[in-house]
Formats: C-alpha cells, structure tokens, sequence
C-alpha cells in the first residue's frame, strides 16, 4: 500500500493545488512514494467500479472480479447487452451520483465566473486520453440513456409513485453525460488548451446505424409527451420530464458532429425533428421557468439552418398538420414545412409578449438562412412575414433602443433573398409586397420628425379605441395569432423512423477523416476574482421538490438573456473555402453582432434617438430589390387584381411572367451563432439547474446532496405546496406525512420564538455580480 504523511494527505486533492506551495525546511529527510492525488485515484476508482465485473458488471463464471471496459447497452459502438440486474443498475446509478457530486461543484460559483475557472473533476475526467476509458463511458452513458421508453415501462399516473432503479441509472446516466460534453476546458495559459475527449469522440461518430440508433432515441423521448396530449389517462406526462435534457443531447450532437447534421437531413429525420423543437418551443413559450429550454430549441434549429440541404428539404409538403396537438396546430393550415416554420416563429415572436426578446435575432436568422432555398411560398406565410415588417418597421418599435433597426435589416433581408433567388415560385409574396407598397416606400422617407408623430397618432388612438395593435409594444397581436391554432384536440402524429440493421463492431473515431479540431475548443473567462461574498449566500430548501411541491431551479437575472451571439452572414464563397460542414465553434469572433437588446436603455442611460443616428443605418436598409419590384409590377397588375380575397390564376400567371429588370441575386450569406464566455455561463446554469431540480425530486427531504447548501450558478425558488389529488396516490401519503412533521415542528416547547424559515420558501439568486 502506498504510504503518504497524513498532513499533505488530506490537502493534496489535485496536482495542481500543489504548485504555489513551498514547503519548509525539513529536519530530517523523508521519502514517499509517487502517488496520484487523492480526488484523482477517487476517480479513478469510480470510473473502474462502473466497470468492475461482480458489482456493476456480470462475473464471469468462474472468474475473479476485475475491470473490464464492457459497453452496458447495445447501441452506438456495440451490437450486444450486457446481462444485468437491479443490484448492478443500483450501484452503477450510485456511482454516476457520486461522480456529478464531484462534478457539482460548479453550482458553487456564479455564471461569469464557472466558464473561466471550471471544475477540476469535470476538468480531469474530460482531459482523459485513454480512448478505451473514454468511449466504455461515452457510448454506454449514451445508449443506456437512448435506450429508455417510457411506453414499454408503463410508469403509472404519477412517476413519483416509485423510483424505478432503470428509471434512475437513466437519470444520472443522462446527466454526467451531458456534463461531460458541455463541459468547456479552461485554458491553463501556459500550454495549449486541453481536448474535451468525450466531446471530441462523439463528434467522432460516422455509422449510419449509429446515427439511426441515436434519432429513434431522442424521438420516442421527445414524441411521448405529444401521445399524451390525447391520453385519458390523468397525470401520465411525467413520462416527459427528460425533454430539456434529450433537446440539450440533441442539440450537442448537432453541433459536434458535421456528419449527424448531413445525415438526419438527407434522410428526412429533420422534419420529424423540427416539429418536435416547435412542440416545446410553443409549449413552453408562456413558462418563464422552461425559457431555457425554448431558447435551445431556437438555437438547434438555427445550427440545422446552416446546411443548405435543409432549407431546400422544407419546401416537402406538410400533411401531418391535422394530428398534432392543439398548442401548434395551425388551423386551416395547407403548406409546407417552410411555412409551418415561418408561421410558428411568426406565433413565438408575437405571442410571447416580449419575453423571448432575447432570441429574436436566432429566429430571424433561421428565415435568413432557407429564404434562398424556398419555394410556393403561401398567401399566408408571406402575410405573417410582411406583418413582421409592418411591427417592426414602426417608429415605436426603431425608436426604442439603438439596436432595433437590426432585426429590421434581418427581416428585409430573408424577403429579398426569397425573391433573388427563386422570384417566380413565390407569387404569393410578391402579392404581399404589392398589398403593403406604401408601408414600403414611406419607410424610405423615415425621418426623427415622422416617427415621433407617428408615435404621438398612434398613443391617441390607442386612448380613443383602448385598443392596441402592434406585438412589439404589447399583447395584443396575441389574439389574433391565436386565432390561427385550432382550439380542438387530435391525436399526436408519430414521426416514422425506418431502422437500420446493425453491423460491425466498436467503429468509433475509425473512419479516415480527422476531426481532430472538432468543437473541443473551449473558451476561457478572464474573471479570476473569488465570488464568495456572504450576502450572496442563501441556503437551497430543506423541502425537497416534487410534482406537487414543485421547485423551479432558473438562471435569472444578470445572465438572463447571455445568449449565443449571432455572426454576420458568411457567403457561399466564402464557405467554401472552409472544411465540408459548418463549424459551430466555442471560440469568440471579431465579426460579432452587438448584444441585442430590448431594453431601449444606452451605456450612458437612457438611449435618445438623433437624426444623425437614423443616418447611419436608413440608408443601409436593404429595399432596392423589393422597391424595384413593386416599381415594376405595379403598372402590370390592376388595382382589383389585389383587392380580392382569392387572387386568381390569371394575376399569379402575369407575375410569372413578367421579367425583372435590376434585380440580381446576391451572395446567399448563412447566418450562424457564436459561443461567448457569459453564453456558455448560461448553457450551463440551465444543465445544473436540471439536475438540481431532478435531485430535489429523487432525494426527498434532507437527503438531497445538494440540499441547505449555498448555490450560486441559478437562482432555487420554492413553490407553495398543493394538497394530494386523485392522480398522486403517493402524494397524498407524503401530504399527511408532511403535515405530521410540519406540526411537529411547530410545538414550542422553550417557549422561544418558532423558526420562520422552516415553512416560508427559500429563493437563492447569484447571477448579479
């Protein structure tokens, strides 16, 4: 056994709390052995257990116990199960635990500083190159987690009536999982920075059946809660829960591997996938506790924007309208995938009053990116885009703040790269354009004088009518777009994803191409200050969270809207001076966007609109290609042809063929989004707080690891309790239980002052800094 002194033994965690010290003098001379840290070999330890056959693995028969690096599930890298048993799963699911405990330390400091700093267990686990190590963990964490279904473990009603040990080992399996691929090294500044090898060898990953295998997993997750719309069965959406979790997976799988973006488009598994991400999208559009994950779902569909492959797929017809549930059905809907997309980011834009600011840049870039590629556009599509037009191009909307006039720009231009590049497919635009001609040309003349006039005409009839009409400044539009989702229920469609055989053996990383640049890099943060003043600390609820007790974990406040930076568009040219595939790199960029902000507030205070400021972006405004137009159609097509309610065939046929002249089409830019060292803050300040919330669930009581302790990465706020109900058998023994104790609790028997804190909620917030 190695033999240590027992003071630099219960300091020496990691090597590197080591290399500031100097030790004294010592009298006499000493020997060690060479030994590994102490968090180190625990690690280590743990990461062997995971694997050690007789107690999370089958012994063989005959055999001693011993480490080997055996993927658990078949699936990505392996054909074959290994044999287990609740005994394995529980050990192995107690292991995980321990491991994100370890992990976990990243809850402890606030979202500017976590990027910077990291955790020095993630740090040492994800610099491993042992690619035997690596890939055991990779691929068995990833199928055992892809291999859940809800469906064949039929949990009943309420999935807190018990904790299944699958269930559970698919929990922690899921969460180390994504904390080890989100996770960014930090750069030591002395050396080159260190490869996420976890990140690095999914991005690795290049069989079709692979591919396949890892689609139908996060489908059957994410289409359950879509079946459940039209369930009978009360309570039965637990089975949900994983959504964010599988979206943040799927998003990281994106954005890692070239070669799963190509594939789940070429196949047709993206039209499945996107109208999953608008399911959540819409859903939780209105719960600012689930923003996080409304903001994932933008951004994925953005990073699958990027290909050109997937804007011209949208232009397949959507049939599948009629069974989907009633929050993002669009009633009387007749088009295409590209016009469900537009008409649902048109709903999420003005429907979600104003919160979702944040990530209208990503949703305008996402039109930005297939306007090129679409095709028959439909009447209804191109009036949900011209009504944008119309909100946006107001002076109460451009006269807000100094960074509006932005999105504006983003939106005229997507319109006239649908008409540069495919004129004569999309009439119904053009009829559009035509409608709003002089909305069009009077913003040509806008002026500081004509806006705030309009502004003052605009609050007089808002006083006279009480009513309001633009979505930016209010709600109102929020009728009107909900007019357009039909109120009744059908059943959910189910994507149909054809399977795959299986062949080969472990393939991972095997193939001829090198990625060894694939998104391992990783940002730092130059904030190096400790954040641990007292104030800031409150301690997290004794209570745990339930389904009935819920307690929602969000990252608020300074870091709020730390979104991924939108980059100027690059062209065609210059993509293809660049590696097949779009790089969605961690690194930050010189071509950068300003922060988007809503807030109409200036670093100085509050923004004053000048004459001199419009000079600097009106005449940059895009409308030369939508003024020619309407210059030159104008004349063509009578007055009545546009009046009518139907346009007839005959005016679709003279646009047609009408020949525009001075319009060419202009470099197709894609518009693609930037990791920033506040963004990755908040990426990881939504994981944490997914796995605090299920921790809170899981451990009930003062059980929880992370219970009374001082978060700082989100904000923990604790919610009233509600009484049992019908659909939470076991709630309704945890209420009388609760109750006993609460009461018990409440007896005075010093006569003191009863202790406050043990039944008011508890809210931790330290994002400000």
């Amino acid at each position: 056994m190695k033999t240590r002194k027992a003071v630099i033994a219960n300091e020496v965690l990691f090597d590197e709390a080591q290399q500031d010290r100097t030790e004294p003098s010592a009298t006499k001379t000493e020997t060690f052995e060479d030994a590994n840290p102490l968090a180190e070999e625990l690690i280590d330890t743990l990461i062997d257990l995971l694997f050690f056959s007789g107690f999370t693995l089958p012994l063989a028969q005959g055999g001693k116990s011993k480490v080997t690096y055996a993927i658990w599930q078949s699936g990505v890298g392996c054909n074959s199960t290994v044999a287990t048993t609740k005994e394995y799963e529980s050990n192995r699911s107690e292991i995980l635990r321990l491991l994100l405990t370890l992990a976990g330390q990243s809850m402890y400091m606030t979202s500017t500083v976590l990027p910077g700093r990291g955790v020095r267990a993630l740090t040492y686990m994800c610099s491993c190159s042992d690619k035997q190590i690596v890939l055991s963990g990779l691929c068995s964490l990833l199928n055992t987690t892809l291999k859940y279904n809800p469906a064949t473990w039929r949990v009943p009603y309420n999935s807190l009536v018990f904790k299944d040990t699958k269930q559970m080992l698919v929990t922690h399996s899921l969460h180390l999982l994504l904390a080890l691929l989100l996770y960014p090294i930090p750069e030591n500044g002395s050396s080159a920075p260190s490869k996420n090898y976890y990140r690095h060898y999914l991005g690795r990953v290049h069989r079709p059946q692979d591919f396949q295998f890892i689609v139908d997993g996060m489908t059957r997750i994410l289409n359950q809660p879509l079946q459940e719309k039209s369930s009978y069965l009360p309570g039965a959406q637990n089975s949900g829960d994983f959504a964010p979790e599988i979206i943040m997976l799927f998003w990281e799988i994106t954005q890692c591997n070239k070669r799963f973006r190509s594939f789940i488009i070429d196949t047709g598994c993206a039209h499945d996938l996107i109208i999953l991400a608008l399911f959540y999208a819409l859903e939780y559009k209105n719960d600012t506790a689930k923003h996080g994950v409304v903001r994932m779902c933008v951004f994925l569909l953005q990073t699958l924007s990027v290909e050109t492959a997937f804007g011209a797929n949208l232009n397949k017809a959507f049939e599948g309208q009629a069974s989907l549930p009633a929050s993002i059905r669009i009633n009387g809907f007749r088009g295409t995938y590209a016009d469900f997309l537009i008409q649902s980011i048109f709903s999420l834009i003005t429907t979600s009053q104003g919160k979702l600011s944040a990530i209208y840049p990503a949703l305008l870039a996402i039109i930005n990116n297939i306007a090129p590629h679409i095709e028959m556009l439909s009447a209804s599509s191109s009036s949900r885009l011209l009504q944008l037009f119309t909100s946006m191009s107001s002076p109460s909307f451009l006269l807000v703040n100094e960074t509006n006039h932005t999105l504006l720009h983003s939106l005229l231009e997507s319109i006239n790269a649908i008409i540069e590049n495919k004129y004569q497919a999309n009439p119904a635009l053009i009829i559009a354009l035509l409608k709003n001609k002089k909305r069009i040309e009077a913003l040509r003349s806008f002026t500081l004088e004509t806006g705030k006039e309009e502004m003052e005409r605009r609050q007089r009839l808002k006083k006279e009518s009480s009513g309001q009409t633009d979505p930016f400044e209010s709600t109102s539009l929020r009728s009107s777009t909900d007019s357009i989702r039909s109120p009744s229920i059908a059943p959910a469609r189910t994507p149909t994803l054809e399977n795959v055989p299986e062949d080969g053996a472990f393939a991972i990383g095997d193939d001829d191409e090198d990625d060894d640049d694939d998104d391992d890099d990783d940002d730092d943060d130059d904030e190096d200050e400790e954040n641990s003043d007292d104030e800031d600390y409150q301690p997290t609820p004794v209570q745990s969270t339930t389904s009935e007790n819920a307690s929602q974990a969000s990252s608020v406040a300074a870091t709020e809207d730390a979104v991924p930076t939108q980059v100027r568009g690059m062209s065609e040219k210059a993509r293809g001076k660049m590696p097949a595939g779009i790089k969605i790199s961690r690194q930050n960029s010189s071509t950068s966007l300003g922060t988007y902000s809503i807030s109409g507030q200036s670093q100085t205070g509050a923004f004053e609109p000048s004459a001199q400021w419009i000079e600097t972006w009106l005449p940059e405004l895009p409308l030369h290609t939508i003024l020619t137009i309407i210059q030159q159609l104008s004349p063509v097509l009578p007055r009545q042809a546009l009046s009518q309610e139907v346009v007839s065939q005959e005016t679709f046929r003279l646009i047609k063929e009408t020949e525009i002249v001075g319009v060419d089409p202009s470099p197709i830019r894609v518009h693609s989004f930037e990791w920033s060292p506040l963004a990755l803050g908040w990426y990881e300040s939504l994981l944490w707080g997914v796995v605090f919330s299920s921790e809170m669930q899981i451990s009930r009581g003062n059980m929880g690891i992370w219970t009374g302790t001082a978060i700082k990465l989100f904000r923990v706020q604790e919610t009233t309790p509600t009484g049992p109900t019908f659909t939470s058998p076991r709630g309704a023994i945890d209420a009388v239980g609760n109750n006993i104790v609460s009461r018990m609790g409440q007896i005075n028997l010093r006569g003191g002052q009863p202790n406050a804190g043990a039944t008011s909620p508890t809210t931790t917030n330290n994002n400000t800094q």
